[in-house]
């Protein structure tokens, strides 16, 4: 019998300030609105004040997935947090998040795989849970606050963008798996025979990472590393802002969302049909709805918020689930399925049993 990992708790936080449609109407001198509602159902969006950081975010979030799971900080074994726009480049946000919450016997660490982040972390929480027996319990937060990366007279980003956190709590199930074996080295992220557990487990039942990593010059921020240190040049650029270099092929997300979709379903058994909840990437309320179509599932099954919260990447999906829990729309045994994609590219899909 294999210990597998289940979520316990949930929880989000977004800043006070919110930014309606109106607001970039009146600053670009343009109609946004109608294009942002129509294409992208997205209504107004939270943003940072200028005192509130990502730490804040992934902080609050934290606390209140705590309190949704009835834990402790100090129960927690591990932090991960999932974000692209760290408190620092050095330390770690989530060394300054475990400090706050006072989870004084957890270990950290930060996750940098863009807006998929929260589900790579997720998938690296559940399987620290599964193979490490003194890890019983982990924090896994996605934290965004890119409003702090934004050219404000590039309405193609400034538009979009948001800031928000969102957190569960894994916790061991002792019984929950009959992993069937030892461990197999499959595919990055694959599970394989013995990788997988059984479709009417509780928790974790199977994930896939991908990459596309030949698009990771079209979007980014690409100033501040060891490649193009801060100077008054990169400056003059907006080099430190976030900057759409090429469009990206819009069938991308729709078409790898549904092939790791599939696969991971195929992993537990299961058809999409069988699914009572899909989390995505809210980038693109298009993609979600041809990804469902052709998944052959009803798009009312696909939850998401990003017409009140915008788009706060690697935050988004678990924002998502603690809105939905928060409505009910969640019951113990639902098939749930996170898809997660964002810059580089990277991709991040798992199933869970609730």
């Amino acid at each position: 019998m294999t210990r597998n990992a289940r979520i316990i708790g949930v929880g989000m936080w977004a800043p006070e300030r919110v930014v309606p449609n109106s607001w970039f109407d009146q600053r670009l001198g343009e109609n946004v609105s109608d294009w942002l509602e129509v294409n992208l159902t997205i209504q107004e969006r939270r943003w940072c004040s200028e005192n509130e950081s990502t730490a804040d975010l992934a902080t609050n979030a934290g606390r209140a997935a705590l309190e949704n799971a009835g834990v402790s900080a100090d129960q927690l074994d591990l932090v991960i947090v999932a974000t692209d726009t760290p408190e620092y480049i050095s330390p770690a946000t989530s060394a300054v998040v475990q400090y706050r919450l006072e989870a004084t016997n957890a270990g950290c660490f930060d996750l940098n795989a863009a807006c998929s982040g929260f589900v790579a972390a997720l998938d690296m929480g559940a399987k620290a849970i599964r193979a490490d027996r003194r890890t019983r319990r982990v924090l896994v937060i996605g934290a965004y606050a890119m409003s702090k990366y934004l050219d404000m007279s590039d309405k193609k980003t400034v538009t979009l963008f948001a800031d928000g956190a969102g957190a569960v709590v894994l916790e061991e199930d002792p019984e929950g798996a009959d992993g069937g074996g030892e461990t197999g080295a499959g595919s990055s992220g694959g599970a394989g025979a013995a990788d997988r557990v059984e479709a009417d487990g509780s928790g974790w039942l199977a994930s896939r990472l991908s990459a596309a990593g030949q698009y990771h010059d079209w979007m980014g921020i690409y100033a501040g590393g060891t490649r193009m240190p801060v100077d008054p040049a990169v400056l003059e650029r907006k080099d430190h802002l976030l900057k759409f270099v090429r469009k990206f092929p819009k069938e991308i997300n729709p078409t790898t969302w549904e092939r790791l979709i599939r696969e991971v379903l195929d992993d537990v058994g299961a058809s999409p049909l069988d699914v009572s909840r899909f989390f995505f990437t809210q980038i693109n309320i298009n993609s979600i709805h041809e990804t469902m179509e052709a998944l052959g599932a009803p798009s009312e099954r696909a939850h998401t918020i990003m017409d009140r919260y915008g788009y706060t990447g690697s935050a988004c999906i678990p924002m998502a689930l603690a809105d939905a829990d928060e409505k009910g729309l969640l019951t113990r045994g639902d098939l749930v399925v996170f898809m997660g994609s964002g810059g580089g590219l990277a991709f991040a899909c798992a199933a869970f049993r609730w």
